[in-house]
């Protein structure tokens, strides 16, 4: 059965990535996944974290910050409802898990790179192309620590990147839009490195439970779409 896009089961939507699109972060990269697109903008602290210098710790931090833009979606949200969002703050610390999971943070030295991703127009897929543009972002922000001789060493061991899957009309299928996404019967996102080992797993039974064997399908059509996306990241930031 065709999907609601006409896409087969396992195609991904389009997906680009620009990076330079913010003049005054030291990173910064507009993903776009079909009709998502998202804003991440990576920005460098000179200095640790607060609790990382009263704990005295070694190394550098990274972290992350997500929202969406009032009318990023089909009615508007007031920026105080957005302020007190405790899905943006989930999807907060998500983005944050991911992208310190593949830094080193000795090599970073006592720095702080923060990533904010702010979701300009949301179809689906927010937090994966939020991780996905994020980790770009991070690395253009730490070749400029490198350029400028704060860093002597790349601290980002490997890419990562994420993507959704799911269940659809008893169908398996990869990077969910909307439409899909808010009928699924089975939805999961799936962060996962360049080396093919998966940093975070989250999935729900929408509907029903779902078979071990499912999850274990849908977790490889996922670790196949990761391997074209951090070809695209890497096509980017040559």
């Amino acid at each position: 059965m065709l999907r609601p896009s006409l896409r087969k089961f396992n195609q991904m939507r389009p997906m680009s990535m620009e990076t330079g699109v913010n003049k005054w972060a030291e990173g910064s990269c507009l993903i776009k996944v079909g009709g998502t697109q998202v804003l991440c903008t990576a920005s460098v602290d000179f200095n640790q974290p607060l609790w990382k210098r009263m704990q005295n710790k070694t190394g550098g931090w990274v972290t992350a910050e997500y929202s969406m833009l009032p009318r990023a979606n089909g009615t508007r949200k007031t920026r105080d409802a957005l302020a007190k969002d405790n899905r943006s703050a989930e999807i907060s610390r998500l983005i944050g898990r991911a992208l310190r999971s593949v830094v080193d943070m000795e090599a970073l030295g006592k720095h702080t790179i923060t990533i904010d991703c702010d979701v300009i127009q949301a179809d689906g897929g927010t937090r994966t192309a939020s991780i996905t543009g994020g980790f770009v972002a991070m690395a253009v922000a730490v070749k400029w620590l490198m350029e400028n001789g704060r860093i002597h060493e790349n601290p980002i061991r490997e890419n990562v990147a994420a993507i959704s899957a799911g269940i659809w009309n008893n169908e398996l299928i990869l990077d969910l839009d909307y439409e899909e996404d808010c009928c699924a019967e089975m939805d999961a996102n799936f962060v996962i490195a360049e080396s093919g080992k998966f940093i975070e797993v989250q999935s729900t039974g929408e509907q029903h439970p779902f078979e071990k064997s499912q999850l274990d399908e849908i977790m490889e059509m996922a670790a196949n779409g990761i391997k074209k996306i951090i070809e695209l990241q890497k096509q980017v930031l040559s």
